[in-house]
């Protein structure tokens, strides 16, 4: 019986290693607010986690406040 090798890297380039790219588009992760819904989002990995209405929400107004002023998309 003949016996063959086979080379698993032979068309890789060895030479040049590539950097990982940035995502073009940002990857949402925690609670934001959604204007279009009024209601604050929860995202994990860009995935909608949670959606809870902002009317009736029973967070901190502050917590609201705030994700409305600076996490609103």
């Amino acid at each position: 019986m003949n016996a063959i090798q086979l080379d698993l890297f032979a068309d890789m380039d060895h030479g040049a290693v590539q950097a990982p790219t940035a995502p073009k588009v940002p990857i949402l992760n925690g609670f934001y607010y959604e204007a279009s819904t009024d209601k604050f989002i929860s995202y994990s990995l860009g995935k909608r986690h949670y959606e809870e209405p902002a009317k009736g929400c029973k967070h901190l107004k502050e917590w609201q406040n705030w994700l409305k002023r600076e996490r609103a998309i």
